[in-house]
């Protein structure tokens, strides 16, 4: 005869909600517009998130280079919803937590080997930017891939501002911190606060954006509201999230993930179907919008942007060049 042991976390059946009582108060709060989760959390949902989005106006341009990713665009429905954001939990499913963070007063500090560091308002140096929208492929580690429509600008427009000395050699990102808000932040076999980093040539590179919007509004908090940064020949772990602090320095920077496993997560991450993670292939990738997998493309398809930032280097870093 088998025995099952009730679990220690596991309530008492006298302890459960009578489902009729559940259903009749879900009916309650549908009927006030609230769902239930939103409810019982006090945070939005993942619709009532997305629909107070604030539309960005007027649109900026279209960056004509960058107006054909090749394939369509995800759905909002879906990126939005699966989500990497470590800070607010390791599941996918981590929209709802992100709203707890709070964007309003976005301090940007950007210091280091520069002639004029400066501490910046978000809302400031958005003003001093030349906003564009791109439509660009972002291809995960995870070896899943989607086609997003960034809002923001180059990342070398807000390097200008500070005039990096020529001793710059790399540019090192750092997060937000604050335990409060994102509760994964108190785990503490997490090397916080999130950290990346770029040499000063990729940092100065074209494909190098600063996202401050996404689908033609402000910049979903579950995206890495304010401001992230997006390296689409990268794998998507580079592209560090609600980023306060921009440092250039002549060392370069250990990255979060390159503390806690650099055989798997090396400095350099670029896209390569030649060089499989240590337990899957990174040869084909899973689009989220559905269907088939599909192959994927060394420096995911921008190469001719990119190759040259690297040319001559496979001898010297190996295959870390691609991890």
């Amino acid at each position: 005869m088998t025995y099952l042991r009730r679990p220690s976390w596991a309530l008492p059946e006298s302890a459960v909600t009578d489902e009729a009582l559940f259903l009749n108060r879900r009916q309650v709060l549908a009927g006030l517009g609230i769902g239930t989760a939103a409810a019982l959390t006090g945070l939005p949902s993942p619709a009532q998130a997305e629909a107070g989005r604030t539309p960005i106006t007027p649109p900026p341009p279209l960056n004509p280079a960058f107006a054909d990713a090749g394939r369509p665009i995800t759905g909002e429905d879906i990126t939005s919803t699966y989500n990497n954001f470590y800070e607010f939990g390791s599941s996918k499913r981590i929209s709802r937590e992100a709203q707890r963070l709070n964007v309003d007063g976005w301090v940007i500090e950007i210091d280091g080997l520069v002639a004029k560091p400066m501490t910046i308002a978000f809302d400031d140096l958005v003003k001093q930017m030349q906003l564009e929208e791109r439509i660009v492929r972002h291809r995960c580690v995870e070896a899943w891939s989607m086609v997003v429509p960034w809002t923001g600008f180059t990342l070398s427009q807000m390097l200008a501002l500070v005039e990096p000395l020529s001793s710059a050699k790399y540019v090192r990102f750092e997060t937000f911190l604050d335990p409060d808000v994102a509760r994964e932040q108190r785990a503490s076999w997490w090397p916080w606060p999130y950290t990346e980093g770029l040499t000063i040539e990729e940092a100065q590179n074209e494909l190098s954006f600063m996202v401050t919007g996404a689908y033609g509004k402000e910049l979903h908090k579950q995206f890495g509201a304010p401001v992230r940064l997006h390296t689409p020949w990268k794998y998507g772990f580079k592209h560090i999230k609600s980023i306060v602090k921009v440092t250039l320095t002549d060392e370069r920077p250990v990255s979060f993930w390159e503390e806690l496993n650099d055989s798997e997560y090396g400095f350099w991450a670029n896209v390569n179907p030649q060089v499989d993670h240590p337990r899957w292939t990174q040869a084909t990738e899973q689009p989220l919008s559905g269907g088939d997998r599909i192959p994927t493309l060394l420096f995911n398809g921008y190469g001719e942007q990119v190759a040259h930032l690297y040319k001559g280097m496979e001898a010297e870093i190996g295959t870390r060049l691609w991890r």
